[in-house]
């Protein structure tokens, strides 16, 4: 099957970030700092894998609650620009917004200067009838989407999932991990990643990945298998949001095209990669093909 013909159900989320490049991140002090470059986009972890997604070819699409403000505009008008559908309930405290504050590492602090709700309105039953024709379900771990968890359990789709920084333990992410079957998240609160990673397999996940940052990305499959790549060296470094999230959409691509594990880990590096290059989410000149380049 091509990834044309293939459907991608993704829920949560959609934010507009205004994004502060400086040359070091804050200290723990009152300081006066010089922004080395200011620009805002599109953020959050549903619009990052539905736009990286499109671009691989995959019929997309994406759940938001946007606010009814200029913002929650913008945020639509940058997806009417891709083939991505994008259906969107309103939520009353208004449209997401992140100030991200990056050093030359691509480190981050991200402060949310105007939250969701955490309890929108939607109709969860809609959006299982949306989910019923996909042929991936992704649930992101934003609060109001751990609602359609028991629709896609019911309709039998295997959950993907990523949990970000979570820790093993932060009982926020609890719902997820019992419902996910293929599992991402990051190194970053955790000491001993693949300790973590083994426990999940030993419950039951079919796939848990692990981002470890410049240090590459590392998978355990079901069967216990290890599988662990390097980062790609010598990258010029624009805008690291999102990296984590083109990276799973990626990974993803290279699951659908029945690539191995390694391969998948591979195409997700590169697809990461290209990310971080851009000043969006995505790099918009990103194919299949060059997704797919070398494999």
């Amino acid at each position: 099957m091509r990834p044309e013909q293939t459907s991608v159900f993704v829920a949560g989320g959609a934010s507009w970030d205004a994004i502060i490049d400086l040359d070091v991140l804050p200290h723990n002090q009152p300081e006066s700092l010089f922004a080395k470059r200011y620009h805002e986009a599109v953020g959050g972890t549903g619009a990052g894998k539905a736009l990286n997604l499109e671009k691989l070819g995959f019929n997309v699409m994406l759940h938001v609650v946007l606010g009814q403000d200029e913002w929650g505009d913008k945020i639509q008008q940058r997806f009417q620009r891709t083939g991505v559908q994008l259906l969107t309930d309103i939520d009353p405290n208004g449209t997401e917004r992140h100030t991200n504050l990056m050093d030359a590492d691509g480190r981050r602090i991200s402060i949310f200067t105007h939250s969701a709700s955490p309890i929108p309105g939607i109709d969860p039953e809609h959006l299982a009838r949306a989910m019923r024709h996909a042929d991936y379900v992704v649930i992101n771990i934003i609060n109001y989407c751990r609602r359609l968890l028991p629709y896609a359990r019911e309709l039998g789709k295997p959950v993907w999932c990523d949990l970000h920084d979570y820790d093993g333990k932060n009982s926020y992410h609890s719902d997820f991990v019992a419902a996910a079957d293929y599992i991402f998240m990051s190194d970053d609160k955790l000491d001993n990643p693949r300790s973590l990673m083994e426990s999940l397999v030993d419950a039951g996940k079919q796939l848990v990945v692990c981002t470890h940052g410049k240090r590459g990305a590392s998978a355990l499959t079901h069967d216990g298998q290890w599988f662990a790549v390097s980062a790609l060296t010598d990258l010029f470094i624009n805008d690291c949001n999102g990296a984590g999230d083109a990276f799973f959409a990626g990974y993803l691509f290279g699951h659908q095209q029945g690539l191995s594990v390694l391969d998948c880990l591979r195409v997700g590096t590169k697809v990461a990669a290209r990310c971080i290059s851009s000043d969006e989410l995505v790099d918009t000149t990103l194919t299949e093909q060059i997704a797919l380049s070398g494999y």
